[in-house]
């Protein structure tokens, strides 16, 4: 005998006021919400120990250095920001590539101190996470287009810049071991 699966939703929460509201970190996702709420306070541990040297040396391959894998990361939030922005007003609007070396900002992100940088990505996640937490299931399932994954959710493209800030934290920690 066949069973269908369903898709078991969360229930609403009832307020005081009998009003219907939906659980927040339902909307977003416990583990997403999880991420937004504590990737970045890895940072200090990557850096620990780390010599000034270190975190700005860029190795021979001419790959980023630590610290400009961290500007990168602080750069993407004003990205990430804009781009859910978009989503939200436009629909299933066509979001280009980034890339740093064609941002016209990006120079002075790479310029900044590194405490700089620590400084306003802490700034800058705070609004990035008030800008989700809010947002509705509706909202949330909002499409913007990528030239290379195609249509994604807000929900989608949220788990993409956890995973590529991910990715960039972890060149950061080889940069600085390996030159530290």
């Amino acid at each position: 005998m066949a069973h269908s699966k369903t898709k078991r939703r969360s229930k609403p929460v009832r307020k005081k006021n009998g009003k219907q509201n939906d659980v927040k970190r339902s909307v977003i996702g416990a583990a997403l919400f999880a991420g937004l709420q504590t990737q970045l306070e890895g940072i200090p541990l990557l850096l620990e120990d780390a010599t000034s040297a270190a975190i700005l040396h860029r190795p021979p391959s001419g790959k980023w250095s630590a610290h400009e894998n961290l500007a990168h990361v602080a750069r993407y939030h004003e990205i990430f920001i804009e781009r859910v922005s978009r989503m939200l007003t436009e629909n299933n609007p066509v979001l280009p590539r980034y890339r740093a070396e064609e941002d016209p900002l990006w120079p002075s992100w790479a310029a900044l101190p590194t405490e700089e940088i620590l400084r306003r990505l802490k700034i800058l996640r705070r609004r990035v996470v008030a800008l989700l937490e809010p947002l509705t299931r509706a909202q949330m399932s909002r499409r913007g287009v990528h030239p290379v994954f195609g249509e994604m959710s807000i929900q989608l493209w949220t788990e993409f810049f956890l995973v590529h800030e991910g990715h960039h934290l972890y060149v950061a920690l080889q940069q600085v071991r390996a030159n530290g």
